[in-house]
């Protein structure tokens, strides 16, 4: 029941919601893949980085139509994260996916609790 169409399609809708808003709809959705429906975290990471790709890039257009996106600051961001992503990916084949997830749990956590605190200055 739950891996079905309308289900994915509304998990999908409500995921690529959050992702516009820049909640974080990709952390969501390899919650909801590997705890609800029980899919391996490997495919999950898959899965979630085609749903990125595609959110990531229909907003990016919008966006960019906008001329919202300041490239002076975010230009180094997007080289750095380029690289350290192809860096990680490949370490991140030889690691424990037990560590993983400890990693990603205290990432969400951090987060989490700087959420809670944070204050406007």
């Amino acid at each position: 029941m739950l891996s079905s169409i309308p289900v994915a399609i509304a998990a999908g809708t409500i995921l690529g919601f959050l992702s516009g808003l820049g909640i974080g709809g990709g952390t969501l959705l390899i919650l909801w893949l590997t705890q609800v429906i029980g899919m391996e975290p490997t495919i999950a990471r898959t899965i979630n980085l085609m749903f990125f790709v595609t959110a990531a890039g229909s907003v990016s257009i919008i966006r960019l139509k906008n001329k919202e996106i300041p490239w002076r600051s975010i230009l180094p961001a997007i080289i750095t994260g380029c690289v350290a992503a192809l860096t990680f990916t490949y370490i991140g084949k030889n690691l424990d996916t037990n560590a993983l997830k400890k990693l990603f749990g205290g990432l969400l956590l951090v987060t989490g609790v700087r959420e809670l605190f944070y204050r406007d200055k």
